[in-house]
């Protein structure tokens, strides 16, 4: 065991040397994707000071970028994030929690219970995954500090980001809840002028329901918890973690004194009624919606649409809604200004056409058995200077399409292939973490030893499953 010990202790003391703060880390991919844009796409006839400031001004232009898979969609993001914890933070949440404490006796057992609670909540959606994930994660640590008993922390911080490399294969996945809208892979070709004859949308019974993505995304679902215990037992590097305060419960607060029209924040029917009422018109627009797709009407919007109506229900008033909403907008404040030099990535990559050369080295090279691994491996490689599923699909999407045209592949499965390579590398890509930061005031170099082995797994799985289904 204590040989054990050691080798967490080597292990983690890599990434300790080596990674620094995830701010830092979009600073960094910024100034390299600006110098492979200056010294591999750079044309003979414009002075590389004349390329270089066009390539800054693609960067600011990107991080100010209001289109729909800009600044629109960093706010959709946002709001999934803070919604999903406000959800988290329901009294009802906290019950289903609690009742999942009890297994969480040991680093082991803690590690497979978060691993296996934040990677099928994030089947549902990735928020929710991520924000459950994070405050059992937290609760765990809790419950290590109240006890005084030694827990490997940063293995539980691991286990619950491990629900980020699932993510794109459930509900909630960019690329393929995209592909379902009706008309938008036609409207995504002509906007980059391709044409050719591509499908009117791609449903939902050949991407998230297909066999081979239901059996992947089961494989994990039992090999990441089942390997984190494994690690737990193995893998000592145990210490009682320490907070300044515990997460609020808003359930048990006492207002004091209510006057007036301040009753209406208090009154425990008003947010019921109204949160209820939200869900019942959600349920109606699912029921009348009629799309190619059975369930194309879960796109991000609905998603949002419904957490709402279910935080304000559950929380009952909506002073615990706003309370709750104080807390979960100061733990995912780093990504509202991270998002921007995300963007600004893409946008050179995008303008100087960076995306087409990784995506091109890689996919150039395959046949029509061998496109969906390679497209895999090319999706890892883009997510890690742009960690967005759906910005990275409104790039790389058409790449694949065309491709996927030319050698008459199979679209759905290129299709979850960029979806799975998208997720698989966010284990090396701390950039989603920011919020499961701040809820278990972890650093990165504390969970990603972890999450890399999530990786290894990943990329067993998805490699596979891509060459043999």
């Amino acid at each position: 065991m204590r040989q054990s010990g050691q080798l967490s202790e080597k292990f983690t003391r890599i990434f300790k040397t080596f990674l620094p703060s995830p701010f830092t880390i979009a600073i960094v991919l910024t100034m390299l994707t600006l110098v492979l844009a200056q010294v591999l796409t750079q044309p003979d006839n414009i002075s590389a000071g004349s390329y270089f400031l066009h390539l800054v001004g693609s960067w600011e232009a990107g991080l100010w970028d209001n289109s729909a898979g800009g600044l629109y969609f960093a706010f959709q993001m946002m709001l999934i994030l803070v919604l999903g914890h406000i959800l988290a933070l329901t009294p009802a949440v906290d019950k289903l929690i609690q009742s999942l404490l009890q297994y969480c006796n040991t680093t082991a057992s803690s590690a497979a219970v978060v691993a296996f609670g934040a990677i099928a909540l994030g089947l549902i959606n990735w928020g929710l995954g991520l924000i459950f994930g994070a405050i059992i994660a937290r609760k765990v640590g809790e419950k290590s500090a109240r006890e005084q008993k030694p827990i490997n922390y940063g293995l539980i911080g691991g286990a619950a980001y491990a629900t980020m490399m699932t993510w794109h294969g459930g509900l909630s996945g960019s690329a393929t809840t995209k592909s379902m809208e009706e008309g938008y892979i036609q409207s995504m070709m002509k906007n980059v002028n391709i044409s050719g004859n591509f499908p009117d949308s791609v449903p939902f019974e050949a991407t998230i329901g297909s066999t081979m993505n239901v059996t992947l995304t089961l494989l994990c679902l039992i090999l990441i918890p089942a390997i984190f215990y494994f690690i737990g037992k193995k893998f000592v590097n145990e210490k009682v973690p320490y907070f300044d305060k515990l997460i609020e419960d808003f359930s048990t607060q006492d207002p004091g004194a209510i006057e007036g029209a301040e009753r209406i924040d208090y009154n425990k029917y008003f947010g019921t009624v109204l949160g209820a009422a939200i869900l019942v018109y959600g349920i109606y627009k699912a029921v009348t919606y009629t799309g190619n797709s059975s369930l194309g009407f879960i796109q991000l919007n609905f998603i949002n649409f419904v957490f709402l109506g279910l935080s304000l229900m559950l929380h009952r008033s909506i002073n615990n809604f706003s309370e709750a909403l104080q807390t979960s907008i100061g733990d995912v404040s780093g990504i509202l200004i991270q998002f921007p030099f995300y963007f600004g990535i893409l946008s050179i990559m995008s303008s100087s056409g960076l995306i087409v050369i990784f995506s091109d080295s890689i996919t150039s090279i395959a046949t029509t058995s061998t496109l969906p691994f390679l497209t895999f491996l090319s999706a890892g490689l883009v997510n890690i200077f742009v960690p967005s599923g759906g910005g990275q699909w409104a790039i790389q999407g058409p790449i694949i399409i065309q491709t996927v045209q030319q050698l008459g592949a199979d679209l759905p499965k290129c299709i979850l292939a960029m979806a799975y390579g998208d997720q698989w590398t966010n284990m090396l890509q701390p950039f989603w973490a920011l919020p499961l930061l701040g809820i278990t005031k972890l650093k990165p170099r504390e969970f990603l030893p972890y999450s890399f082995i999530a990786f290894l797994i990943g990329m067993f799985v998805f490699g596979a499953g891509l060459l043999i289904f």
